[in-house]
């Protein structure tokens, strides 16, 4: 089968929602595919439904257009950092950092990453009024066209434009800011899949009403609250060191959340001092609270200890945790044992037969303060840099909740990288591998606001217009390197400390001379030769100027775009562009393929035609390898149209289908624009 496609342009993310409806009420589209939801509201009618006017939502001015951002077509392109992706840390790495509007990267990972992310974490603008949130819209449309595709009127209309272009931090604004995105990132996440979202009072009551919209109210998880600070501000008259985290699934019938690694001191208290077989264990009581009627009678008897012979009854208004016959099988199987001076019954727990881990707690106390992950990134950079970030160690706490060993955590709000950061730290000690993807936006370093930060990247990173982006990037290379220099071999050395008038054995010490020598052991290098401690870099970049997308006819359009201006990176942003439309992830590596001294682009059973010249005796190469090398069987094969003559693109689609039908096989040929 033939066809034209323009896709460039028109890269929306997937509707799972509108594809169900078109397959159950298909007379309710209309020929140009538009729902047409009075025919809906008729056909629904019929069995009963009450459309009632009246119910509970949410709506604000803004939300019609940000409806339309959720589904309206990107205005980039992605491109690979070359360069950088093929060090030898990075070239096999699986782990992604995006620069880019994050609206726009989202789009693009809508296909390739359709319902593949575990654990969504993001930490988005507050909208505190001093954390430099504004409404930025670069997207132009007139009243007239905001009318025919948000559906709204006229002077509505005029106020959203009006709204979109003020750069406004009101509640809309924020809202219509945050729709969008939350929009796609639901569809990125898979069944049993969960997000977790930063926040604070500020909007906390508008985001859980957004929440409940986009994800179903029936999916919220928690709401839980980390305490961000040591101590309470005195600066008002009740000191807040909070924050929250709204966790909601995909799927609440179907998410798959974590539990808490067991903590060393928790698993010290088990011991094996007799050789128990079934291994180390550690006491519980073996009585029942008996008060309130609930004491049960054939649970009242003397334990006997079968040593001594010594005889003992519950405790006074208890009873015991089973009956005779229960205990005396469980003083068979040595799973009861008996206090050597009291002479007392406990029942053993062993630690093979306990959760091994425990519940996250909806008040999170113990997992990092901000003034941590100040000092985190001041270690790495030797300067301060970020004002909030968040501490590794909640990170942490919430990336082994929301995933597991093999997932992967998507943070689209990446500010200093501290999401890559924990993935790699966690991957190198619990020799797991999760993979992460984050996206930063390039936001201009305020020179004087953040003048050592400004010189730092101009200066030491080399950057002409310093931004942000280049922090991040900066940020997970340097961690990357931390994580590799801790696990490196460290030979036995001795060290001198002050003394403190007290020798190693507690006695006063009268002749050391003010030092002691100490011996610290030597430690062996962690195995991380499996540790995927790299990353690649992907940018947006706009789509070329002139391209034109809406012309019906091959030869209008080559006379609207000159394609001769197209660069060899232009074509390689154009391959990563639509490989990823294509659902083939970013890190996946696309194969060149020679066809007779004729590049195509192979992966996944899809074939990519880009460069010119492509000429019969191609053809004819790319037949016979399809017919002799068993490795090789695209089942797409794609043709960039502006490259090719209307001959060319007749020829090429006659000869598939022509080989199709011989083999009795299915090739499609797209002409794509």
């Amino acid at each position: 089968m033939s066809k034209e496609q323009k896709v460039t342009g028109n890269i929306q993310p997937l509707n799972k929602d509108l594809e169900i409806l078109k397959q159950n009420f298909p007379s309710c589209f209309d020929k140009n595919g538009d729902f047409d939801f009075e025919k809906f509201k008729t056909q629904l009618s019929k069995n009963e439904i009450n459309f009632s006017k009246e119910s509970y939502g949410m709506d604000w001015l803004g939300k019609s257009y940000a409806r339309l951002l959720a589904t309206d077509e990107t205005t980039t392109l992605l491109k690979e950092d070359e360069t950088f992706n093929q060090k030898e840390e990075n070239k096999n790495s699986e782990n992604l950092l995006i620069k880019g509007d994050n609206l726009e990267v989202l789009k693009h990972l809508s296909n390739a990453y359709y319902e593949k992310i575990k654990m969504i974490y993001i930490d988005p603008p507050y909208n505190t009024g001093s954390d430099g949130f504004v409404y930025a819209d670069d997207r132009k449309f007139t009243v007239d066209e905001l009318q025919e595709l948000a559906g709204v009127n006229e002077e509505r209309a005029k106020r959203i434009l009006d709204f979109t272009q003020s750069k406004s931090n009101s509640h809309s604004a924020w809202l219509t800011f945050m729709y969008p995105r939350l929009y796609i990132a639901k569809q990125l996440l898979k069944d049993d899949g969960a997000i977790f979202i930063s926040i604070d009072d500020n909007e906390i009551g508008q985001l859980k009403l957004l929440m409940d919209e986009i994800f179903g109210e029936e999916n919220f998880v928690e709401q839980l609250i980390w305490k961000r600070r040591t101590t309470a501000p005195n600066d008002r008259i009740i000191g807040k060191n909070h924050e929250y985290n709204l966790v909601y699934a995909k799927n609440l019938n179907n998410v798959d959340l974590h539990l808490q690694p067991r903590s060393k001191k928790l698993n010290k208290r088990y011991s094996n001092p007799d050789n128990d077989i079934n291994g180390p264990w550690t006491t519980s009581d073996l009585s029942a609270n008996g008060k309130g009627g609930r004491l049960t009678q054939s649970c009242v008897f003397d334990i006997i200890n079968p040593e001594t012979g010594m005889k003992n009854p519950p405790p006074q208004n208890k009873c015991w945790l089973y009956n005779e016959e229960k205990v005396k099988q469980l003083i068979s199987d040595n799973r009861i044992g008996f206090r050597k001076k009291s002479g007392t019954p406990f029942l053993k727990r062993y630690l093979s037969e306990v959760r091994q881990g425990t519940t996250l707690a909806t008040i999170l106390e113990d997992n990092g303060f901000s003034q941590d992950s100040a000092k985190e990134i001041r270690q790495l950079f030797q300067m301060d840099v970020f004002d909030f970030p968040k501490p590794v160690k909640y990170l942490k706490t919430l990336i082994t909740t929301g995933c597991g060993n093999n997932d992967i955590i998507l943070d689209f709000f990446a500010g200093s990288g501290s999401t890559g950061d924990a993935v790699m730290q966690l991957n190198a000690e619990d020799n797991g591998n999760r993979k992460f993807i984050i996206v930063q936006l390039p936001e201009i370093i305020d020179q004087k606001s953040n003048k050592t930060v400004y010189d730092f990247v101009k200066n030491e990173l080399k950057i002409a217009t310093p931004t942000i982006f280049e922090i991040t990037k900066e940020r997970l290379i340097r961690a990357s390197k931390k994580i590799q220099d801790e696990n490196i071999d460290k030979p036995a050395k001795s060290k001198k400390i002050k003394c403190e008038g007290f020798g190693e054995d507690g006695e006063h010490c009268h002749s050391c001379k003010g030092e002691h020598t100490i011996k610290i052991e030597s430690t062996k290098k962690k195995d991380l030769s499996n540790q995927d401690l790299g990353f690649k870099v992907f940018e947006t970049m706009p789509i070329w100027e002139d391209y034109n997308f809406e012309s019906e006819e091959l030869e209008k359009q080559t006379s609207l775009f000159d394609e001769s201006k197209l660069t060899k990176e232009d074509i390689k942003a154009l391959l990563v562009t639509w490989k990823t439309y294509d659902g083939i992830s970013l890190t996946e590596t696309i194969q060149e393929t020679d066809l007779n001294s004729y590049t195509a682009h192979y992966s996944n059973e899809k074939l990519y035609l880009l460069d010119k010249h492509f000429t019969t005796k191609n053809l004819n190469t790319l037949l016979e390898k399809i017919d002799s090398d068993k490795d090789f069987n695209p089942t797409i094969v794609i043709a960039f149209g502006y490259h090719f003559e209307s001959k060319s693109l007749r020829e090429i689609s006659e000869n598939i289908k022509s080989y199709a039908n011989k083999k009795s096989i299915d090739i499609d040929f797209i002409t794509r624009y």
